[in-house]
């Protein structure tokens, strides 16, 4: 019997826009492969749209909040409809860039320092020494991220608008030079690793993410054969140590510059990245040998509950 997939996208984050054109590759790929896919944009009844389709798999295409932070994980494993990505622990996790980077650390996976602190704090004085980056601690995609550069004397000014709509707390690390660094998990294996080179800039920025031909992606990444292993082995363990399942991404900084520090931080894990026609993920499973629709293919049939 052919499965029958909804493939849930939009959604209410900030992300939206790019959730619709994950979601959008993705059904037209699983069509492809002879699923039946229906296509929810999700609102705020999707546990009633859900039950009213009872749907054989749910293709979690969403990003951000209310999708990738354990909340939709959560209603659908009450509803007992076998999803893809990783479950409710992990996914809330992640997402919480702060605490995931506490896991990730006691684990071995080297992070960059930062302090978590309230926006207006961070707007009325450098609570690092500049350069330092500034992010929300629960958004992806880039969204919101403020790079303070070293020449920079008053904090972000724009954190202190009352319209900010990114939340309250944001992380705020030391800026590590180099190096734009990306390797994917499926399942147990860790793919190649991918230096990432905005076209327009220095700054991997959510333009840069999703605008064609914003950045230039190296695949191989031209780095030595023991930092190339060492970036798949963080990968891998920055997954396992977050509980993470099926396909995730990690992001990292490395300094090889001729006078740089030689330093190599995770960024922080996605446990849905973007799988759109500009995206990391699927490049690098075509690198593996993997056309996206067997991509695609591997993450419905691995999907389950009590992820």
């Amino acid at each position: 019997m052919t499965k029958h997939v909804a493939v849930l996208l939009g959604g209410l984050s900030a992300e939206r826009e790019v959730s619709l054109r994950t979601g959008a590759a993705c059904a037209d790929a699983l069509e492809g492969e002879g699923y039946r896919v229906t296509r929810i944009d999700v609102g705020r009844d999707i546990a009633q749209t859900l039950a009213a389709l009872k749907p054989d798999v749910a293709f979690n295409a969403l990003h951000g909040r209310f999708g990738e932070d354990g909340i939709v994980q959560g209603i659908l494993e009450m509803m007992r409809i076998p999803y893809t990505h990783s479950g409710v622990l992990a996914s809330a996790l992640a997402m919480q860039k702060d605490r995931a980077k506490a896991v990730m650390a006691a684990a071995g996976v080297p992070v960059p320092h930062g302090v978590t602190v309230h926006r207006l704090e961070a707007a009325q004085k450098h609570v690092l020494e500049p350069p330092y980056v500034v992010k929300p601690v629960n958004e992806g995609s880039s969204v919101g991220v403020i790079i303070v550069r070293e020449e920079r004397s008053h904090p972000p000014q724009e954190l202190s608008r009352p319209d900010w709509p990114l939340g309250d707390m944001m992380l705020v690390e030391k800026y590590v030079a180099g190096r734009e660094l990306t390797c994917a998990v499926m399942g147990d294996r860790a793919l190649g690793v991918i230096d990432i080179q905005p076209a327009a800039g220095v700054f991997y920025d959510y333009e840069a993410k999703y605008a064609k031909g914003g950045s230039i992606h190296v695949l191989p990444a031209k780095i030595s054969p023991n930092i190339y292993q060492l970036v798949q082995q963080l990968a891998l363990t920055a997954h396992q140590s977050l509980g993470c399942r099926g396909v995730s991404r990690a992001d990292f900084r490395y300094d090889d510059r001729p006078d740089g520090t030689g330093e190599l931080v995770c960024l922080e894990v996605n446990t849905q990245p973007g799988m759109t026609e500009t995206s990391l993920v699927p490049e690098l499973a075509a690198h593996a040998g993997m056309t996206f629709g067997g991509l695609v293919r591997w993450m419905v049939e691995d999907a389950s509950c009590d992820r």
